[in-house]
């Protein structure tokens, strides 16, 4: 029987006792005010991770230096003007019976922000991958140096006065204190260059300076990537040479990470440390273990960790005596209660998306946000009382949109009646869940159903709505959430039999041919393509008319599905339409030039989805309140459709 004594057991760190062995780790929000203050969303934020029941809490980046800053809205500590409300942020965490301790970072030349402002310093003047493209960053001198080992000092002593409980330097992902480990941005001559042991001895001298200001019994944790992960980078057998010297200058917590932001071409195992779902939770425990091996002081694991129970064993194994719960923080904070109440089948389980977290922060510039969790970034809106009138509400749909508008509606005291066209609910997800790596998409959704139903929403499968039954219900409102209709391929030949759809594959309903070609170079596409090379389908080809891929490389599943395609040897042709079938053979058109593809076995087609909105037109006719939300709107992602799910509700 599955247990969870060994995750709850209490750690002693120096003269801090923390409840148990789960840590909440930084994670960047995009919260703060743009002056570095922590903000009210910052604080409602972190209210709701608390009431998680995790022993530890481990803010987001924190800035010791103006220069250090991600973005102006990266929290700060170089300053006694910010400890006021830091403070704020312990006392939460205090009252909710945890304990805090804050991440001191800077970013080095890890910055788009300093960078394009050219104030981006690094150990050497060498650019980062993923901006050099932009600026070098400016070499630090070793009066910088100095001063900056100085404000490590000083963002420690603050933060004790702000009444945490500890503090953690964050030596991981590419930032500053890893820079100088790193041979990509260390190629200094002098003290603070040279080999891997000479080049962590910025590292060890910022130690040293914060165990200075804090006093013996203050814990300090290090945060560290246990492997570069790039081409030519230092593994783990180099970083164990130094944990000792690491853990002398005083590290008594080794939070151990991986990777780097780094370019693809140079990437050896995980496309960047927040990894995407390819990855089985737990994946990295074994470079805790190691590192454990030699520490001496207790060590943390991460690694897309989701179930207490399997974090149970991996304490129980000796791997690691904490482990980091990151995202699924965001996905679900309940799930170490649920776990501990007997019902962890009520949790929704992180998906690794990236979608509302990370990518929505590194490449849209916005806030923190989770795909599957509408409260997260949005507590100060998030509506908590009941309806003041409850509204019979029909919500057509039963994708994530329409489920997540039913689920919320219900919550808020409406009467909710959710019809369903198909004889399931999940819409778009009962595709995507047969996808490579997936099989949590459905999970989830099944999931989402099951709350709504328990909130009293009444369930239609195999109904679909038509004006009749609007005039006999008479909703008050409705929630317009019928997705799309396939969209039509306009190539010559399309009706011929060895044409089939993406959703037939992935539903089983036509059985994968080789020499296939995939039309549509979306999501849907792509995963289709991926999905016949993992059935070992010969000779995958997919063409899409864009001239750059709409799954772009850069986010971590992008990044997945590319190289895992190309490992198989598909054929992506960009740029590339399709003119028109014939027997056993494609023609198609790069750049005016036609060629023809043969031998072909099976066309696919997956060019993607056209709103359904049929209905939209009588609800205006008769006059009832609605929206139109998800597909049937325009096709959305995950992220997009429980929003506007959420704002539908909400706005009742």
């Amino acid at each position: 029987m599955k247990t969870l004594e060994h995750l709850l057991t209490p750690i002693r760190i120096k003269s801090l006792e923390i409840a148990n062995r789960v840590v909440m780790p930084p994670m960047g929000t995009g919260l703060g005010n743009n002056d570095g203050t922590v903000s009210e969303a910052n604080l409602a934020y972190l209210r709701r991770r608390a009431r998680s029941g995790a022993g530890l809490y481990i803010t987001e980046i924190t800035e010791i230096d103006p220069l250090g800053a991600v973005t102006p809205s990266c929290l700060a500590i170089w300053d006694d003007k910010f400890i006021p409300g830091l403070r704020q942020m312990a006392d939460i965490v205090h009252a909710a019976g945890g304990k805090i301790a804050m991440q001191l970072h800077h970013c080095g030349r890890e910055s788009l922000y300093q960078t394009r402002k050219k104030t981006a310093v690094a150990p050497s003047a060498l650019g980062s991958f993923m901006f050099g493209f932009i600026a070098t960053p400016r070499e630090m001198t070793i009066e910088e140096i100095q001063q900056t080992i100085r404000a490590f000092g000083d963002g420690a002593r603050r933060a004790k006065a702000a009444g945490f409980d500890a503090v953690e330097l964050h030596g991981a992902h590419g930032y500053l204190l890893m820079q100088f480990l790193s041979a990509f941005s260390n190629q200094r001559t002098d003290a603070y260059g040279g080999d891997f042991h000479a080049r962590s001895r910025f590292m060890r001298e910022c130690l040293a300076e914060v165990r200075r200001q804090v006093g013996e019994d203050f814990p300090i944790s290090l945060r560290i990537s246990g492997e570069e992960g790039l081409q030519g980078g230092y593994t783990i057998e180099d970083m164990l040479t130094i944990i000792p010297d690491l853990v002398a200058a005083g590290a008594d917590l080794l939070h151990v990470s991986f990777g780097t932001h780094g370019r693809a071409d140079k990437y050896i195992d995980t496309p960047n440390p927040s990894a995407p779902i390819e990855y089985e939770p737990g994946f990295k425990a074994h470079l805790a273990r190691k590192i454990k091996a030699v520490a001496g002081v207790p060590v943390i694991t991460v690694g897309r960790y989701t179930d207490p129970f399997l974090m149970d064993e991996v304490i129980a194994r000796g791997d690691a005596d904490l482990v980091a719960v990151g995202r699924q923080h965001l996905a679900d904070p309940d799930f170490l209660i649920n776990a501990r109440e007997g019902r962890p089948e009520e949790t929704f389980e992180c998906l690794a998306c990236n979608q509302g977290c990370i990518e929505r922060e590194a490449l849209e510039g916005k806030p923190v946000r989770c795909a599957i969790n509408v409260e997260t970034g949005q507590e100060l809106i998030y509506p908590t009382q009941t309806a003041q009138t409850p509204r019979r509400v029909w919500v057509i749909g039963g994708g994530p949109a329409g489920l997540t508008a039913a689920d919320e509606a219900a919550r808020l005291g409406h009467k909710v009646t959710l019809f369903e066209k198909e004889a399931q609910i999940g819409g778009q997800i009962r595709y995507a869940e047969n996808a490579p790596h997936k099989s949590a998409y459905g999970k989830w959704v099944r999931t989402l159903a099951a709350r709504a139903a328990k909130r009293g929403v009444e369930v239609h499968t195999a109904t679909e709505v038509t004006e009749a039954m609007i005039n006999q219900g008479d909703p008050e409102v409705v929630i317009l959430a019928s997705g799309a209709d396939k969209a039509d391929c306009p190539a010559q030949g399309i009706t011929m039999s060895v044409v089939c759809d993406a959703w037939q594959i992935l539903n089983g309903e036509v059985a994968p041919r080789d020499d296939a070609v995939v039309i549509g170079g979306g999501l849907m596409g792509m995963e289709t393509a991926d999905f016949l090379c993992q059935q070992g389908i010969r000779n995958v080809t997919l063409v899409e008319m864009q001239a750059k891929p709409p799954v772009r490389p850069i986010s971590a599943h992008g990044t997945m599905l590319h190289r895992r395609l190309a490992a198989a040897g598909a054929r992506l042709m960009f740029g590339t339409t399709v003119e028109r079938i014939e027997e056993g053979a494609v023609i198609v058109s790069t750049g005016g030039e036609e060629q023809r593809l043969a031998p072909v076995g099976q066309v696919i087609v997956a060019v993607g989805v056209t709103p359904r909105q049929a209905l939209k037109e009588i609800l205006v006719r008769k006059g009832i309140r609605h929206f139109v939300i998800g597909d049937a709107r325009e096709p959305r992602r995950i992220i997009e459709a429980t929003t506007e799910g959420a704002d539908a509700a909400w706005q009742i």
